[in-house]
């Protein structure tokens, strides 16, 4: 079975992205460092399916979050806990 994709779509300059990837970073490091990060920006059809939603984080093309972190939902699709903080 192949390893789950995670990737995370986001827009520089985006406080929303910004904020999402610092918890990802301090709560999830591990799955942030392996995880693919997409900027919306730089492909046309990421723009179009993603522009107006960033940050979206999915695990194998399915929508954890977008817009806002949930942690909650995020802690459900990664099978570690948050690091405390």
């Amino acid at each position: 079975m192949a390893p789950a994709r995670l990737v995370f779509y986001y827009r520089d300059g985006c406080h929303l992205c910004e904020e999402m990837a610092a918890i990802l970073f301090r709560e999830w490091p591990e799955q942030a460092a392996a995880m693919e990060w997409r900027d919306v920006d730089s492909d046309v059809q990421w723009r179009a399916a993603f522009g107006d939603q960033v940050p979206v984080l999915q695990l194998d093309e399915r929508t954890i979050c977008a817009l806002r972190p949930d942690r909650e939902r995020i802690a459900q699709h990664f099978s570690a806990h948050p690091n405390p903080v």
